[in-house]
């Protein structure tokens, strides 16, 4: 392996990955070796990549309910495209070689699911995205 492989996999060795069986499918046995952990150590830049866009949405979601807050969460990830690609860069960008190979074989599927990991995660952080102290709203 190269360096860069085995200093990720270094990192990324003491995240634990979800179970694993003889019957799972592809793309379920990548999320749980690959997507997860490359996740659970991007975890804290996402979130900051989250509290900026909060930001730079005039920071009303700190304003907001937490079912709104949730609901929030989803449409950012779900509807903004451009913060969309920018989280998927973030967590791919922690992927080995051959775990890229990998992910462009079913990166559509593959895709949907790192979504819905990465929603999880922010929503399973809400309160510290609420402990944060927004930048006070400019009037005018």
């Amino acid at each position: 392996m190269d360096n860069r492989t085995d200093d990720l996999l270094k990192i990324r060795l003491g995240i634990e990955t979800a179970s694993l069986s003889d019957n799972m499918r592809d793309e379920e046995r990548f999320q749980n070796t690959s997507i997860r952990p490359a996740i659970k150590f991007q975890s804290d830049l996402l979130i900051e990549a989250f509290k900026n866009y909060a930001k730079k949405h005039k920071c009303v979601f700190y304003s907001l309910s937490i079912d709104k807050k949730m609901v929030y969460i989803e449409n950012a990830i779900q509807r903004d495209m451009k913060f969309r690609n920018s989280l998927k860069g973030m967590i791919i960008g922690a992927f080995t070689v051959p775990e890229y190979k990998q992910y462009i074989q079913n990166s559509s599927a593959l895709n949907k699911r790192m979504m819905q990991i990465v929603i999880e995660r922010l929503k399973d952080n809400v309160l510290l995205l609420d402990n944060e102290n927004p930048p006070l709203h400019k009037a005018g």
